[in-house]
């Protein structure tokens, strides 16, 4: 294949996005670090009609930069974060070191100051959350934590003696620790409660599952090595177990007689 001929999409595109994946998360960067990157590759790529990366180098980078700045209007910000996708290709992945990467000229973002809501503006936007939702939105406020560091929020991680939640690789890959809100410390512990209930009933479920689908199997008739196979198990002593659930001793056996007409 000549340097300048479009690839397939189910050539070696594929191949390329999971060597991104693959270097993004060696790094330890976030999962949305990794959607976004794998976003503007494969963005990147479709707007040069397929083309390798490799084959491509400042002029094509620059053209697809402008691009997203004039025709699809993105912000500063959005348009920076395309450009440390494609460095992260170029350096991290295809591993080329090239002098243009350093003289592309970077989208400047505007300074502007935060927006912040005074305490009634708070007060009124907490009252109309979703009573589902109350607890993780109150937390975010209460704590300054991210909201992806919330989602991954774990029971260990909250100290309830402390009053200290522990928010382990954070932005930057660092760990910190934020207040535990006083208010908030009941219904929390409450929410642990009620998830460890629905963890034991999902698992107590999923081994009732295991233990039908065996069961069942056996019973229609299927050979113990079939089942033990199914079930990953590396003896089939542990497969027998089922059929003692049977429990049906000879009555389970077809008489070869009555199959005689």
């Amino acid at each position: 294949m000549k340097p300048d001929t479009p690839i397939s999409s189910s050539e070696r595109a594929p191949k390329l996005l999971a060597q991104v994946v693959d270097a993004i998360r060696i790094r330890h960067y976030s999962i949305r670090t990794e959607q976004a990157y794998v976003h503007w590759v494969k963005a990147f790529i479709r707007f040069h009609g397929l083309r390798h990366p490799r084959d491509m180098g400042a002029r094509e980078v620059t053209a697809f930069l402008s691009h997203l700045a004039t025709e699809r209007d993105v912000a500063a910000a959005t348009q920076q974060q395309a450009l440390s996708a494609l460095l992260f290709l170029y350096r991290h992945v295809l591993e080329i070191e090239l002098p243009w990467l350093d003289d592309l000229v970077r989208p400047k973002k505007p300074a502007r100051l935060p927006t912040v809501l005074n305490h009634d503006e708070v007060a009124r936007l907490l009252a109309e959350v979703r009573p589902e939702y109350a607890l993780m939105v109150r937390l975010l406020y209460g704590t300054g934590m991210r909201l992806m560091e919330c989602l991954r929020l774990r029971i260990k991680d909250v100290d309830f003696v402390r009053g200290e939640i522990l928010i382990r690789d954070g932005k930057g890959a660092k760990d910190r620790v934020t207040v535990l809100p006083k208010s908030l410390a009941e219904t929390l512990q409450m929410q642990f409660q009620s998830a460890r209930r629905l963890f034991d009933q999902d698992r107590a479920a999923g081994r009732h599952r295991r233990h039908s689908f065996a069961t069942h199997l056996l019973h229609a008739g299927y050979d113990i090595r079939t089942v033990q196979e199914l079930l990953g198990h590396a003896d089939v002593s542990t497969t027998m177990i089922y059929t003692h659930v049977l429990n049906r001793g000879g009555r389970g056996v077809v008489s070869p007689v009555d199959a005689v007409r």
